[in-house]
């Protein structure tokens, strides 16, 4: 039976729960596809935890969890066969193919499946796709097939080092061209040069792609991929030069397996160096090949991934959060009343319902850079490179700004939890560190803005040269100020963040010219100006999500029910008044908006909270998560949070017994003085 005030928030919706969960999952077809594919590991016995994770050791978690993934993916492969790849597919559909795979991978199934994640994910989400992106077609029949399959092969992707993350010219392994011998001799130089962090690479791994600084005749030619066989294929012991193991707990995601790896004279014949982006012929002759889409592209593909993992961990803490404050009652807000559910509470609308806009339209972003990463692929095989950098500049802009506006998130909803919000059962503390985590991989956050405002200001000053701009810049152009009418319209909050962002990156650029009289070198102009060079990155950030919202917004209105396409035109206003307040600073400075103007933006917000309350509960149903997905003890659909709190406290080992053995041999002692 359902929590009673649960049951009358879906009976007091003006929208079906079922209708936004059709537009989300993308169709009738596609949410019925996934809910079959649920029920299929759902109700099998060998996918049911014995205990839950967080009572294990690192080393069972491990254990238990490689054991799980490996019947999970070998169940999934022969689920997805029909789609999967094979020999007829091009490479676009191949890529296709892991993005699909990936998606389950990281999903709802997977997460329902490992809270913690497990040692698997980095084979699709990584190898494969660097194997597709930057190995030779000849490369790919040897390596990619079998790697599909896993036979005999089980990747990871080796770039970051102890001493070195997003600097990449930085990373100190380096691969010797040996012309006698046709090899490439691999080294970490230094301790700072071990490869740290890959997943799967502490003891599930047993090929690896290393990132690598190439030398040829002691002359540096820059950083490409090798494929590294650092375990035995029949004992999985680590090959003969290499140092491998695990680096120990995490923050979170400690079923990945992440691992460090060193390398002393390991020796790979030339043609494990990956070679569709550049080439080292047998007389060590080096060639560049055509303009590199992965150069970028297994790192594009990550980092859209990444922006779709974040929002998919925004939307469980969402819903956890909101079903609770459906559920607690506490506080009065008139003395002669009883105590109403906090979710009455304006401050805990305050809370929630952005956060629940923000992980919509976070991931309605990434699927249009995903459509974009697709066509510039496609460009990039007829030798059209015109749209790489902007590709390149808004995934580094998107992952960095959502994975930190998601992180902060989901930390708001945790605390607008309470004290109970704390515990490991909640499951936000698995949430957070699997939000948390995306800062830093990947790309550390401020090291993408900087890459970001880089092509920003660029793009600006072609804008002053009348060159053409790439669409998702093209408001640079554009000097008109907004126009503000008597009410607040959604095409004047995305105005007033273009203006905000074109005047932030304008601002840098002369600030810039004037360090540039001070300083000769670059770098310390850059140095200088990085403040406002990530401040203009963010705006930029926000400029775009507002603008994809308010474009979003109008296909709604065309496509889907009155009463359902409503709400949601609602979360995009709520979504971009969101923006414009955080922004607003920056938009003072650029447009010179009035108290009552200011006013209007924070009235219209709190209105919008009032308004969407009577479907918040029901437009987090329908993001369809089954109560294995969410995992928290706060979130369940039937509401019984009190019941499951204490459920779930008795399962504790510190409870197995009534008086445990440290009251003899410490407390009495100590009482009676005789410790």
């Amino acid at each position: 039976m359902t929590n009673i005030d649960l049951q009358r928030e879906r009976q007091a919706a003006l929208i079906s729960s079922e209708d936004f969960a059709e537009w989300w999952a993308g169709g009738r077809d596609a949410l019925q596809e996934r809910r079959a594919l649920d029920k299929l590991f759902n109700e099998d016995d060998d996918f049911t935890d014995p205990q839950h994770t967080s009572l294990m050791s690192h080393k069972e978690l491990y254990e238990y969890t490689l054991a799980k993934a490996c019947k999970f993916i070998s169940k999934l492969r022969d689920w997805h066969a029909a789609k999967a790849y094979n020999k007829a597919e091009t490479q676009q559909s191949a890529i296709a193919s892991l993005y699909d795979f990936r998606m389950l991978l990281a999903g709802q199934l997977g997460t329902a499946l490992f809270q913690q994640s497990f040692p698997l994910r980095l084979h699709f989400s990584m190898f494969l796709p660097t194997l597709l992106g930057q190995g030779t077609e000849e490369q790919q029949r040897e390596w990619f097939e079998r790697a599909w399959r896993m036979d005999g092969i089980i990747g990871t992707y080796a770039q970051t080092e102890l001493g070195h993350g997003t600097f990449l010219r930085g990373l100190e392994t380096r691969a010797d061209y040996d012309m006698k011998s046709e090899e490439f001799i691999l080294n970490t130089p230094s301790l700072s040069a071990y490869k740290w962090w890959p997943g799967g690479l502490g003891q599930t791994a047993n090929v690896a792609i290393v990132m690598a600084q190439l030398y040829i005749k002691g002359k540096h030619y820059g950083l490409h991929p090798f494929l590294v066989r650092i375990r035995n294929a029949q004992t999985h012991l680590p090959e003969p030069g290499v140092d491998v193991g695990e680096i120990g707990p995490k923050l979170g995601l400690n079923g990945v397996n992440n691992g460090f790896l060193g390398l002393k004279d390991v020796r790979i014949p030339r043609k494990q160096m990956l070679m569709k982006n550049a080439e080292v012929r047998p007389n060590g002759r080096f060639v560049k090949g055509p303009e590199p889409l992965l150069t970028y592209g297994t790192m594009v593909f990550a980092r859209v991934m990444i922006v779709r993992d974040v929002s998919f961990g925004l939307l469980q803490a969402a819903t956890i959060a909101t079903r609770y404050s459906a559920v607690r009652r506490q506080s009065p807000i008139a003395v002669d009343q009883p105590e109403p559910q906090i979710l009455d509470h304006t401050t805990q609308q305050a809370k929630l319902f952005p956060q629940i806009a923000k992980g919509i339209f976070f991931r309605i972003a990434a699927d249009v850079v995903w459509l974009m990463y697709q066509s510039v692929a496609k460009e990039l095989g007829a030798g059209q490179r015109r749209n790489l950098p902007e590709l390149h500049a808004l995934s580094c802009c998107l992952k960095a700004y959502c994975s930190a506006e998601a992180e902060e998130a989901v930390e708001i909803l945790r605390k607008s939890c309470g004290g109970h919000g704390y515990l490991r059962s909640s499951n936000f503390p698995q949430i957070y560190g699997a939000v948390t985590a995306a800062c830093t991989y990947e790309g550390e956050n401020t090291v993408l803005l900087l890459q970001t405002a880089r092509f920003l200001v660029k793009q600006y000053v072609d804008g002053l040269k009348r060159k053409v701009l790439p669409s998702s810049v093209t408001y640079l152009r554009n000097a008109t100020p907004p126009k503000w009418g008597k009410s607040v319209e959604l095409k004047t909050l995305v105005r007033l963040l273009e203006y905000a962002a074109t005047e932030s990156i304008r601002s840098a650029f002369e600030y810039q010219k004037k360090q540039r009289k001070i300083f000769k070198s670059e770098p310390m102009v850059t140095n200088k100006a990085g403040i406002r060079l990530i401040q203009s990155a963010t705006l930029h950030a926000r400029a775009f999500l507002a603008r994809n919202a308010s474009e979003e917004a109008e296909k709604l209105r065309r496509q889907l029910k009155p009463a359902l396409a409503e709400v949601l035109v609602q979360l995009t206003e709520i979504f971009i008044l969101d923006l414009c307040l955080a922004s607003l600073g920056n938009i003072l400075l650029s447009f010179p908006l009035n108290s009552r103007q200011v006013e209007q933006l924070k009235t219209r917000f709190e209105r919008l909270l009032e308004e969407f309350r009577v479907n918040a509960v029901t437009v987090v149903d329908g993001f369809d998560f089954s109560d294995r997905v969410l995992g928290s003890t706060l979130g369940c659909y039937d509401g019984h949070v009190y019941e499951r709190l204490l459920a779930e406290a008795c399962q504790s080992p510190l409870n197995e017994e009534p008086v445990n053995q440290t009251f003899q041999t410490h407390l009495k002692p100590l009482m009676q003085g005789k410790l």
